[in-house]
């Protein structure tokens, strides 16, 4: 009796079919793709969002001070 091979799926095939695969996707995938848009606006952009004299800010200072 004759032992029939059995057809085994390599590492390299295996990761070959991955990349084909992976590649296939994209391509599919990229006329579903938007502009991003930003979640800011410009003025959002330019304002000052440190504040000394904020209570936390004062808090943090006076918490974290260390003797000389």
């Amino acid at each position: 009796m004759k032992e029939q091979e059995k057809e085994k799926l390599g590492r390299r095939d295996f990761l070959r079919a991955m990349g084909v695969g992976a590649g296939l996707a994209v391509t599919a995938a990229a006329p579903l793709a938007t502009e991003a848009v930003a979640a800011e606006s410009d003025t959002d952009k330019k304002k000052a969002r440190y504040q000394a004299n904020s209570t936390d800010v004062q808090s943090y200072y006076r918490t974290n001070r260390y003797p000389k």
